[in-house]
C-alpha cells in the first residue's frame, strides 16, 4: 500500500549541509503548499531503484506532486520529490552552483537509503542530475534530463528578466497575501506576458512574520544565474542508460546540442513530446509519464 506523504524525520537541514552559510526561511503554515518539509517520499517496493524528481529554476518539489503519486502507484516504486537549495522549503545559501546542488544530493540520497536511484530532473534539476551522474555514477541507476542539455542556454532563456522583475516588486505596504499577489502580478505583467508563467512564479510569494516575501533566494539566483544557465566543464562520462526528453515547442534542447550530449552520455536516447513547451511535465503529463515508464521498462 502506498501512502502520501511520509516526511523523513532526519534533523532539519533542507537538502544541504548544516552550516552557518545556510539560513532557514520560516514559512507560515497558512502559506505552505504541501507541507513544510523540503522533501517528501512515497513508499514503494524497496527492491526497485527509487525515482527521484528534481525541479527546475523557480520551482519546488510540489511541481511533481501529481506525477509522483501517479508513478508511485503505476510502478510500485518509492518516489522522492525534493526542494533544491534556495527554493521551496530548503534553506538559503549564497552558493547556487551545480557543484553545491550535486553535493547536497550526494549527502542526502545515501542517508535516505535511496541509492542507486533513477534521477529525473527538469531544467536546472536536469543539469544537477547530469552532474551528479558524472561525478558519482554509482549513485545513479539511470538518468532522465527533461528539456535541458549540458550546453549553455542563455540565448533561449528569459530567466534573467524574471529575476530582475521579481526583485523589483515592493510589497512592504500590502495588508494581505492576496493583495500582495495582485500587486506582484501587476508589476510582473510588463515583463512576463504569459499569465501561466506569472502564476507559477507567484507560488513563491509567501507571508513570513507578517511580511510578504519571495521564498526564493533571489539574491543568490541573480548572482549565479550565468552559471545556472550553463553547465560545468566535465571530461568524465556517465555510461548508464540516459534519456533526454524535450518539449516539441521548446528551444532549450536543439539538435546542435546532441554531440556534446553523446560525448558525456554515450548511451543517451533522445525523445520529443509533441505540443509541449519547456515545462513538459506540466503541459503533457500523460505523455511525460508514458515516456518515463517506457524508459524504465
Amino acid at each position: 500500500m502506498l501512502r502520501w506523504t511520509r516526511a523523513w524525520t532526519l534533523p532539519y537541514r533542507g537538502i544541504g549541509p548544516s552550516s552557518s552559510s545556510f539560513s532557514r526561511l520560516p514559512i507560515a503554515p497558512s502559506s505552505s503548499q504541501g507541507g513544510t518539509e523540503p522533501r517528501s517520499l512515497l513508499d514503494g517496493e524497496a527492491a526497485s531503484p527509487p525515482l527521484v524528481f528534481l525541479h527546475g529554476l523557480f520551482g519546488s518539489k510540489t511541481n511533481f506532486n501529481s506525477i509522483a503519486k501517479a508513478l508511485a502507484q503505476q510502478t510500485g516504486r518509492r518516489v522522492l520529490t525534493v526542494d533544491a537549495r534556495n527554493h521551496g522549503e530548503s534553506p538559503h545559501s549564497p552558493d547556487m552552483s551545480y557543484e553545491a546542488m550535486s553535493k547536497d544530493l550526494q549527502d542526502l540520497l545515501p542517508k535516505l537509503g535511496l541509492v542507486p536511484c533513477v534521477l529525473i530532473g527538469h531544467s536546472m534539476g536536469g543539469r544537477t542530475a547530469m552532474l551528479l551522474a558524472l561525478q558519482r555514477p554509482e549513485l545513479v541507476e539511470r538518468l532522465i534530463a527533461v528539456d535541458i542539455s549540458p550546453v549553455e542556454t542563455t540565448s533561449s532563456s528569459n530567466f534573467p528578466n524574471y529575476v530582475a522583475a521579481m526583485r523589483a516588486v515592493d510589497m512592504a505596504n500590502e495588508a494581505s497575501l492576496s493583495s500582495a499577489r495582485k500587486l506582484a502580478d501587476e508589476r510582473l505583467r510588463s515583463v512576463i506576458q504569459s499569465a501561466s508563467m506569472r502564476q507559477f512564479l507567484l507560488t513563491n510569494l509567501v507571508e513570513v512574520d507578517g511580511r510578504f516575501v519571495w521564498r526564493l533566494n533571489l539574491d543568490a539566483l541573480a548572482q549565479h544565474l550565468d552559471k545556472i544557465l550553463d553547465f560545468p566543464a566535465r571530461q568524465e562520462t556517465y555510461s548508464g542508460p540516459t534519456l533526454f526528453l524535450r518539449g516539441g515547442n521548446s528551444q532549450f534542447l536543439p539538435p546542435s546540442h546532441y554531440p556534446e550530449i553523446r560525448r558525456l552520455f554515450p548511451r543517451a536516447q533522445m525523445q520529443t513530446v509533441p505540443n509541449a513547451s519547456h515545462w513538459v511535465h506540466s503541459d503533457r503529463p500523460q505523455d511525460f509519464m508514458a515516456a518515463v515508464q517506457g524508459f524504465l521498462a
